[in-house]
């Protein structure tokens, strides 16, 4: 017998005769395997962080407005290095309106809107 708690056997015994009572059994959620991520981007050095978060299967929604301020060709070099990275890894890259970027990893793909003036 365990030092703390009850056996997993007696947990089972107590479910069972709950189901059997009619009382809901709250299923155990597993925990999150994907993280979306929100983070500023100051410098170009800060894109090493957005390609570890996204190899490690997360999403990351990328402010890039305190580079842009700064400076505007780091800024399209740090956009064209996530864009290779993210084909390297067959993951994806979007725009989200003026500050933001969403970088997301293999397996995710991001929808897109058709543009209402392209023909079908």
């Amino acid at each position: 017998m365990p030092l703390f708690g009850r056996k997993k056997k007696d947990k089972a015994d107590q479910q069972t005769q709950m189901k059997e009572a009619g009382q809901d059994v709250i299923p155990k959620i597993p925990e999150p395997q994907i993280y979306i991520k929100a983070t500023p981007l100051h410098e170009l050095s800060d894109i090493d962080v957005v390609k570890e978060e996204v190899s490690m299967g997360n999403i990351v929604i990328l402010k890039i407005t305190p580079l842009a301020r700064k400076s505007f060709d780091d800024t399209k070099k740090a956009i064209h290095e996530l864009s290779e990275f993210v084909a390297g890894i067959n993951g994806d890259i979007a725009r989200l309106g003026e500050e933001r970027v969403v970088v997301a990893p293999s397996g995710v793909k991001i929808w897109r809107e058709r543009d209402s003036k392209e023909p079908a």
